[in-house]
């Protein structure tokens, strides 16, 4: 295998013929003491250059394991993953792990969930940031630092000079947030996973990190994966959505499609739940019954069918003996044997008077 050189600034690698990440029936199974988990079944999913991709669906839907996947970080000892991952013509599946090595942190980049979890409490935010940078750039310790700075300023943490020394338990829930922005950006990679960036920070700080990362793509014109389960983060930054349920995608689409004519009842029901600041007090929200199934065993044919409140509409026993394709419907793809009318009739008489009222 040859060895992959380092990548160019953002903005002026050479693009090659094709989306600029593509991922094509990925799968990812554990193996644990229970038996094989099936996280992530037959995915498939494009991303332009300089654009956003919005992923949802509820915790255990598989959107975290399949862009792991994607960063080449699962424990090889215990996962099998099959399919196909490109990043800019590059297969990043079966690259080793020193060419992953030499992508990760400068080509890719990842801001996780649980940014005080991510940070060592032994190293300074500074040196944290300044890390990366040094080792993909050869940096010395003083530019890391002075890099560092620049990218706590870049970020809106105040005082960059003096912030640039401080341990993360010194910052708050947000700046942590930024400061693992600023890390995952201190290479300007090409390619931005962000995992549910925004979840337990409080409303306003959502929206600051929702605003700086737009405004970070905008400068430098990094495409990015945006994974959470609130909507109404979607809505604010993603081009096209991407709904994952029980490891599959269960609908696909540009961020109006999906989220104004939802073509699956799955997202009908994470429509529902939203609450809205102009409903009335009266109106109870409409959770989507049952829990997420086990991926140890999965359900037969369509895998929502134990919660859906629509199979009966569909003839025989199709949704719990034949797993529904991503097909057109409407617009836009979705796995569900509801034909296009029901569809269509089912959105406009009954999901979006309720999301109106």
């Amino acid at each position: 295998m040859s060895t992959l050189t380092k990548s160019e600034p953002a903005g002026t690698a050479p693009e090659t013929a094709g989306p600029f990440l593509s991922v094509r029936d990925l799968q990812v199974r554990f193996r644990t003491e229970d038996g094989i988990v099936k996280a992530v079944n037959n995915l498939t999913f494009d991303l332009e250059r300089g654009k956003t991709l919005g992923i949802v669906g509820e915790s255990g839907s598989g959107k975290s394991v399949s862009n792991l996947a994607v960063m080449g970080l699962h424990n090889p000892r215990n996962t099998t993953i099959e399919g196909s991952v490109t990043l800019d013509g590059k297969d990043l599946l079966h690259a080793s792990q020193r060419d992953l090595e030499k992508l990760r942190g400068n080509k890719m980049a990842m801001i996780f969930q649980d940014a005080l979890a991510a940070l060592s409490p032994y190293y300074t935010i500074g040196r944290q940031i300044a890390e990366p940078f040094m080792k993909h750039t050869g940096a010395s310790k003083k530019e890391g630092r002075e890099r560092a700075i620049e990218m706590l300023r870049r970020v809106g943490i105040p005082q960059p000079q003096t912030r640039v020394d401080d341990f993360p338990h010194q910052f708050s829930g947000g700046m942590r947030q930024r400061a693992m922005i600023a890390m995952a950006l201190v290479c300007d990679p090409e390619l931005l996973i962000a995992d549910e960036p925004t979840t337990a920070l409080d409303v306003t700080v959502q929206a600051q990190i929702v605003d700086l990362l737009k405004d970070l793509q905008q400068e430098s014109g990094t495409s990015i994966i945006f994974i959470t389960h609130d909507l109404g983060v979607i809505r604010e930054i993603a081009d096209d959505v991407l709904v994952m349920y029980a490891g599959r995608a269960v609908e696909r689409g540009t961020m109006r499609e999906v989220l104004k004519s939802s073509q699956h009842p799955y997202g009908w029901g994470l429509l529902s739940s939203i609450p809205r600041i102009n409903a009335s007090v009266d109106i109870p929200l409409m959770p989507i019954p049952g829990t997420p199934p086990s991926l140890l065993n999965p359900p037969s044919g369509c895998a929502f069918n134990p919660r859906c409140t629509y199979k009966e509409l569909v003839p025989g026993d199709r949704c719990v003996t034949e797993r529904p394709p991503l097909e057109m419907a409407n617009g836009h793809l979705s796995a569900c044997h509801l034909t296009a009318e029901q569809k269509q009739s089912i959105l406009t008489e009954q999901i979006l008077p309720r999301l109106s009222s």
